[in-house]
């Protein structure tokens, strides 16, 4: 299950926040991740998300891991900054790892650093492309 929130006092406007329990399916990425973060990108150019896996996080179903996939895939440059908020060890080197690949900002804390990744997501600043600069 995923539950999403967009409207966090004192968070940036841009901020979709994500929490993950038990088993992530297909399913929850179709009918509410995916759905949150195009409304947020028909309302911003470029979108902030803070991705928690919970403590009773149990793992994702293979059609949840195509379907970050895709989502990874077809949103590569709106994202403006993104906080990964897990415990599970191979999911912070995979994080890690992709992030070289990102066009943000991209940082892994742990579940008891929650706090700071609300802080980072809310106040890093964004990279800006070259043709940004120009």
């Amino acid at each position: 299950m995923i539950d999403v929130t967009t409207d966090s006092p004192g968070s940036p406007a841009n901020l979709v926040a994500a929490v993950a329990h038990g088993k992530v399916t297909g399913y929850d990425y179709e009918t509410t991740l995916i759905p949150a973060i195009e409304a947020a990108l028909k309302e911003h150019k470029k979108i902030r998300l803070l991705y928690q896996l919970a403590a009773d996080f149990e793992g994702f179903s293979a059609e949840a891991v195509w379907d970050d996939a895709k989502l990874g895939l077809s949103h590569f440059t709106a994202f403006e900054a993104l906080a990964v908020v897990t415990d599970v060890h191979w999911i912070t080197d995979a994080v890690k790892f992709f992030g070289l690949l990102m066009h943000c900002p991209v940082k892994v804390f742990k579940n008891a650093e929650l706090a700071d990744a609300k802080e980072w997501i809310a106040n890093t600043a964004a990279w800006r492309t070259l043709a940004e600069v120009n």
